[in-house]
């Protein structure tokens, strides 16, 4: 498998560091208010990821953390707690918010199918293993304090910025960040103190004075708690790359030595009109946006897989739409395979699933090219479709094929081996009947008079050479 490595700017085939187990690392969500669907769709590109490395065969050891304290509004470290902003938005503790809007990330991830992560830790729940991470970087010459806080003297590591190719040199103060007594314009707050007037929410007493600390640290001592001082992969969305994986960087290696992650895996952005959808943006849309405008979630994971997971993809609601019938397709065709009743086996058949499981394969392990392996499996039902139109497959070939659609769905996670059907209510069923009565007496009028109830009832009745066949709208 080939993956895209952020730090090198190009392809690179991917090894393990430990025998057949990979250890990734996704930064998860700030659960001070929803997720909006560019998250999703982050966190369904690193779903791709994981599936395919373990359609490779690997074992995946994955951490997802939840960032419940110390991101502020800037990441120049100055602004409010974005927990603190979601205590006052709704009346609640910043510990309450946490705790719903973490349910309601978890229930929106189970919605597009994304695997959960093995641990899943927040930076609440990991305040010792922060402070000790910092204690081992002062200990290491990187930091200073300020009336605000501690701070990573960025001046002290000769390659920082490596990551997001930034010059340091270029900068100047005000550029990035809000200098205050910070001595470089891309120093970052490791531990900031309480303020002395107020009482924070969320604050720790730390060999520097009480405080909180800053976003970055956290996902340096989750990653090192659960998965080592180096380890596999870390994934993120592009907005990460030039602060909060630049300084993870930075302060993993002051307190280690070592190269912390060998793999940089990052997911572009989604973008509504000429900019990213972000909260900050207001407006915002969720997953319950769409499934309030009728539109099965799962319909939007396979709009994601429709780009490239480093290339920007445009949000439109039609576009989402035609997911839904691409998505519909899919299942349709799953569904269709179990109705196959010929005897009939055929090489071509054979030689046919033997190419498009090659195909799907060379695109999926070249660095998670997911739009070309759709594609191989959008022609391949077409071939398939037509045998079967023709009563040209066989019984065995089409449990075969569904075999390999499953097998192609460990990868996609579309659910397609899920599209048992609904029972159809009784009254529907009664209502078919007549239909078909109707038709025998050449009653066209009225029948179709009873097929527009039926669709009122949400159900749709297609008439096939076998008889009328049933499906829910």
């Amino acid at each position: 498998m080939k993956l895209y490595n952020t730090m090198t700017r190009k392809k690179e085939e991917f090894r393990p560091l430990h025998d057949n187990e990979v250890r990734v690392y996704c930064c998860g969500l700030t659960v001070y208010d929803y997720a909006h669907l560019g998250n999703i769709k982050i966190y369904i590109n690193e779903d791709v990821l994981k599936r395919a490395l373990m359609h490779a065969g690997y074992k995946v050891k994955h951490v997802m953390n939840i960032t419940d304290v110390g991101h502020l509004t800037s990441d120049a470290d100055t602004g409010e707690d974005k927990m603190e902003i979601g205590s006052k938005r709704e009346g609640k503790s910043a510990w309450e918010i946490s705790k719903y809007y973490t349910k309601c990330f978890l229930e929106d991830l189970k919605k597009v199918n994304v695997l959960m992560p093995d641990i899943m830790p927040k930076a609440t729940e990991t305040i010792p293993e922060q402070i000790e991470l910092i204690k081992k970087i002062e200990k290491n010459g990187y930091t200073y304090r300020t009336e605000d806080g501690i701070y990573f003297d960025t001046s002290k590591l000769k390659d920082y910025g490596k990551l997001s190719r930034l010059k340091k040199e270029g900068l100047k103060a005000g550029t990035r960040i809000e200098m205050g007594e910070k001595r470089n314009p891309t120093d970052f707050a490791l531990w900031k103190f309480s303020p002395s007037d107020s009482k924070r929410q969320m604050e720790w007493d730390s060999p520097w004075g009480k405080g909180f600390p800053g976003w970055h640290i956290e996902c340096s001592a989750m990653s090192m708690k659960y998965l080592g001082e180096t380890f596999d992969i870390h994934c993120g969305g592009v907005d990460h790359i030039p602060v909060h994986h630049t300084n993870e960087i930075a302060q993993s290696e002051a307190a280690t030595g070592k190269e912390p992650v060998r793999f940089w895996v990052h997911g572009e952005f989604l973008v509504v009109g000429k900019e990213k959808m972000a909260k900050s943006a207001g407006g915002f849309r969720t997953l319950q946006t769409l499934i309030d405008a009728g539109i099965d979630p799962l319909a939007y994971r396979y709009f994601c897989l429709t780009a490239h997971y480093r290339s920007q993809l445009m949000f439109d609601i039609g576009a989402v739409r035609s997911a839904q019938l691409g998505l519909s397709r899919m299942r349709e065709f799953v569904e269709r395979l179990a109705e196959v009743r010929e005897s009939a086996t055929k090489k071509d058949v054979l030689k046919l699933m033997d190419r498009t499981k090659r195909e799907f394969r060379k695109f999926i392990e070249d660095d998670l090219n997911t739009p070309r392996a759709l594609a191989v499996i959008s022609d391949f039902m077409r071939e398939i479709n037509a045998m079967m139109d023709r009563n040209a497959l066989g019984r065995e070939d089409a449990k075969r094929i569904y075999e390999l659609m499953l097998d192609f769905d460990r990868v996609l996670g579309l659910k397609l081996g899920e599209t048992s059907k609904e029972a159809v209510p009784e009254d529907v069923q009664k209502l078919v009947l007549e239909r078909e009565k109707l038709r025998k007496e050449k009653k066209f009028k009225e029948s179709d008079s009873i097929r527009n109830k039926i669709k009122e009832i949400g159900w749709e009745v297609l008439d096939t050479p076998k008889g009328p066949k049933i499906k829910k709208i």
